[in-house]
């Protein structure tokens, strides 16, 4: 064999043994990976929840795990484009419910993403009303519009600022047929502007939350930004797991006594609604299934060690983890509990 024939063989050789160890660590996680949220805030709930998670995967996993703000759209085609582990996301139950209520640009994740971990629940969901409103409770909201009294509901279009309404509108309509149609919506965008409808008096009932709405139910009654809360929607045993302290200078006893059974908003007829915000991860549906398995494994372990907990407990998330396959299974129930609701005024 001549030198240039050896040389081309130890080339070749080494090649083969470089490309070895590439192949191998194929399902591994990339040393970087961009964490892309369904938010363009840097200061919301979403984008809280995500750090606390990126932070945990970034020190469990010995990777550079970065939070990306880019909203709901570009945060989907950013996920489609890329099945190398690169990009994951985190969102929650708006990434279903939108597409059920037919929002331009959601499609079906079951169908179209691999559904991973559930990581926290935003207790905070929430309807106000000016403080010295007349309606001072979600029974005189059902009652006024059985009375024939238009009531206006701000919130935003589609997902989760919306499944409250429909529940409501759901709730006058079985023990009040007919009257539902008193319940109507006034669409508009940010939390700000919710709110600012309900200070100009051009809503009666707003959507909101704990964490953005507590201070002004601390204004006086003659102060035009005053509110109170008159529902939230999670679960009793929800709330009931937050530090007793609650948030800004509302107590978690004070919170629950607007949680069902002490507020009723029927889905049924029999059973009451609620619905807790829910935060989930994301990945392509290509995406290696060793990579997911090597995040379910870190999130495993992170939330049996039991720090992060306390960690979203301080800005009153409440933990709420379940690997990918439970969590699949457990929101697609979910999904089909609101379906059915969405569906039951979608005539309206």
């Amino acid at each position: 064999m001549t030198g240039l024939f050896k040389t081309l063989a130890t080339a070749a050789g080494l090649a083969a043994m470089v490309a070895t160890p590439i192949l191998a660590s194929a399902s591994e996680l990339p040393g970087n990976v961009r964490m892309v949220i369904g938010s363009k805030s840097t200061g919301g709930d979403t984008y809280q929840n995500s750090a606390i998670i990126a932070e945990a995967l970034s020190k469990k996993l010995d990777i550079n795990v970065k939070v990306d703000a880019v909203g709901a759209s570009e945060a989907f085609k950013a996920l489609e484009r890329d099945s190398r582990g690169t990009t994951i996301m985190i969102f929650h139950d708006q990434s279903y419910l939108a597409h059920l209520y037919g929002v331009r640009g959601y499609d079906d994740i079951f169908e179209n993403f691999k559904v991973g971990p559930t990581v926290a629940i935003n207790p905070g969901n929430a309807y106000l009303v000016a403080k010295n409103s007349p309606l001072q409770s979600m029974e005189d909201v059902i009652a006024a519009a059985a009375a024939g009294q238009r009531v206006r509901v701000a919130i935003q279009a589609g997902g989760v600022s919306e499944i409250g309404f429909s529940a409501l509108k759901n709730a006058v309509k079985i023990q009040h047929p007919g009257a539902e149609e008193n319940i109507v919506p006034v669409n508009t965008g940010s939390q700000a502007d919710k709110n600012q409808l309900l200070f100009d008096g051009q809503a009666d009932v707003i959507n909101g939350s704990v964490q953005a709405n507590e201070q002004f139910t601390q204004l006086p009654e003659d102060d035009q930004k005053a509110m109170r809360f008159i529902w939230l929607t999670a679960r009793e045993e929800t709330i009931a797991q937050a530090n007793p302290e609650g948030m800004g200078d509302t107590t978690r006893d004070e919170l629950l006594a607007f949680t069902t059974p002490n507020v009723s908003v029927t889905m049924d007829g029999e059973k009451d609604f609620t619905f807790d915000k829910e935060f989930f991860l994301l990945f392509n549906k290509d995406m290696d299934p060793e990579q997911i398995a090597t995040i379910d494994k870190a999130l495993t372990e992170i939330f049996a060690a039991g720090e992060i907990q306390e960690t979203q407990k301080a800005s009153f998330f409440i933990p709420n983890f379940k690997p990918s396959a439970e969590a699949t299974e457990y929101l697609k129930a979910k999904r089909e509990d609101y379906r059915h609701i969405i569906d039951a005024i979608a005539t309206n």
